[in-house]
């Protein structure tokens, strides 16, 4: 008996080991600008999670101002059509983002709560998590249906800061292949360099 229970523990370990692998399989999709983006198959999902990693020439915390400024974040948000803040509760915030979605595919919108902590050597990270029941559903838009990320600021001296933008979404609805296949590139990418541009101004 103490021996299957090895047997069941050592298999337990395995597959959970086996998971983490297969989320940490990441493959570079694009790499230019300084902006390396990474894209990993998530069990489950037809739709691949995507990391984006660039070194802004910007302080920390001008970087973590322009993302707490939350209705003008989306000019450099991609596809970003209006955002606003619903709420702000201690390291908690609750977003409404609308996106633009390319015809005939109906855009979308979505609520994020986002939980942001800081570590000893002043890494910021906003974990952000979809929660679509939060508010009622809007006319004309398609709920996104879960998102699960983070944004992580690392300093890297007094005007530098790594960037680590990782997320995986489940968009809701129906999307063509194509344009899933396109958006996690855009994504990352198109966010990080807006943001970028806006930081080193």
């Amino acid at each position: 008996m103490g021996s299957l229970k090895r047997m069941a523990v050592l298999c337990g370990f395995t597959v959970l080991f086996a998971a983490t692998a297969q989320a940490e399989d990441w493959q570079t999709a694009k790499d230019e600008d300084g902006i390396k983006v990474s894209l990993s198959e998530i069990a489950g999902s037809k739709y691949k999670a995507y990391r984006g990693v660039t070194v802004i020439k910007a302080p920390l915390a001008k970087i973590q101002a322009l993302q707490e400024d939350v209705a003008g974040a989306c000019s450099w948000i991609h596809e970003c059509k209006s955002q606003k803040l619903l709420k702000t509760e201690g390291d908690k915030s609750w977003t409404y983002t609308q996106f633009k979605a390319p015809f005939p595919v109906t855009d979308r919108d979505s609520i994020l709560e986002i939980t942001t902590s800081k570590a000893a050597d002043g890494t910021v990270t906003r974990k952000l998590l979809e929660v679509p029941t939060y508010q009622p559903e809007v006319k004309g838009y398609v709920r996104v249906a879960q998102v699960d990320g983070f944004w992580k600021l690392v300093p890297k001296g007094a005007n530098e800061t790594e960037v680590t933008y990782q997320v995986h979404t489940e968009p809701g609805g129906s999307v063509p292949s194509w344009l899933a296949n396109k958006f996690v590139v855009d994504a990352p990418f198109n966010t990080l360099k807006a943001l970028k541009e806006h930081a080193e101004k």
